[in-house]
Order: C-alpha cells, then structure tokens, then sequence
C-alpha cells in the first residue's frame, strides 16, 4: 500500500521534467537567435553610422563648393557694377563714344540684362534689377547649395536609422535577459512566463526589424 502514492506521483513528476526539457530547448533557441539578431542590429548600426559621416562630409564638401561659388558670384556682380558705373557716368556727361566702349565690355551675363533692361523701357532702377541678370557662378552655387541641403538630409537620416537598430539592440537585450533569468527561476510557472515574455518581446523586435531599410 505504500507503493501506490509514488505510482501516481512518478507520471506527474515525468511530464514536468519533460515540460521543463521543452523549456529548456526553447530558451536555447530563443537566446541563439536573439544572439544572431542583437550582431545583425549593431552591425547595421555600425554601417549607418559609416553612411552618415560620409554623406556629412559630402555636404560639408558641397558647402564649401557653394562658398565658393558664391564668391565667385559677388567677384562678377562687383566687376559688372563698376563697368555699369562707367556706362552712367558716361551717358550723364554725353559722352556716347565712352558710352559705347563701355557697352562693349560688358560680361555676356550682364549684356542679356542691359538688353532687356532698355528693352523694358529702363523702368527697373537698374539692369541688376533684372530676372535674366545671373552672374558666373551663381547658378553653381545654389546647385551646390542644394546638393548641401540634400547630403545633409540624407546623413541625418542615416544617423536616425544608425539609432533606430541600436534601440533595437537593447530591446534585443532585454529579450536575452528575461529568457536568461528564466532559466535560473525555480518556480514553474515564473519560468514559463518570463520565457514567454521573452518571446513576445522578440517577436515585437523581429516585426520592427523587417521594416528597417538594410545596407551592406
């Protein structure tokens, strides 16, 4: 009679061991894999980060380009302002033979807006008042310019996706620790909620991580 207890007790105690094998085998998986997902998320973080301090030293490349064109830009705008200050003087004392020597050596940029200047009757202040008058260099340096604008766009969406998979990596983290501390619970129950926990949480980071853009 004092063998029947034990009898009902050994299939009891047999499926928690094999439930908590089960457990086991789990836990191992899921650290493995959140192992090989935590490299993933600091390698790509790694290769954003390479990716915007590259695109910001494009762009500060193209903002010295820009400045450099721009000085161009106010070289010429000065140069057409002295001629155009001869053309004045010249047409103020009458002297149509100055006048016309000046015209002659007018830059092509602003010879358009001279013609158009007179063409539109002289009703602007002067031809620098015109649309059509773009001195050397200014269109170099707004296309610089926006290139600028857009390579630091660009780095600065590298650096929030350098971001975005290094936050992944801690809720990666998080993962290996409620699995870890799983393992070391003695209670059942706890065990299989904190795993289960950890799943979930990895599952939410595995969803997350698909949708990030991936650069090799």
């Amino acid at each position: 009679m004092t063998d029947a207890p034990s009898d009902h007790v050994t299939p009891a105690r047999d499926g928690r061991e094999r439930a908590e094998s089960v457990r086991e085998v789990l836990a191992v998986v899921v650290l493995s894999v959140t192992a090989i997902l935590t490299a993933w998320c600091g390698f790509e973080s790694s290769k954003w980060g390479g990716m915007m301090s590259i695109e910001f030293s494009q762009a500060s490349g193209a903002r010295i380009e820009a400045a450099d064109a721009a000085s161009t830009a106010r070289d010429n705008r000065a140069v057409d302002l002295s001629i155009y200050e001869l053309w004045v003087q010249a047409r103020a004392t009458g002297d149509t033979a100055l006048a016309e020597y000046v015209e002659a050596r007018f830059t092509p940029e602003f010879a358009i807006a001279f013609e158009d200047w007179q063409q539109g009757g002289e009703s602007a202040r002067s031809p620098f008042k015109e649309p059509s008058y773009v001195p050397e260099g200014a269109v170099e340096a707004q296309r610089a310019s926006d290139r600028a604008d857009a390579l630091l766009a660009k780095a600065l969406e590298s650096n929030q996706r350098g971001d975005d998979y290094a936050i992944l990596t801690v809720l990666f983290a998080l993962v290996l620790f409620f699995v870890a501390v799983s393992e070391r619970s003695r209670m059942h129950w706890s065990g299989w909620f904190l795993l289960g926990l950890g799943i979930a949480v990895a599952i939410v980071g595995i969803v997350i991580l698909v949708t990030f853009p991936i650069l090799v």
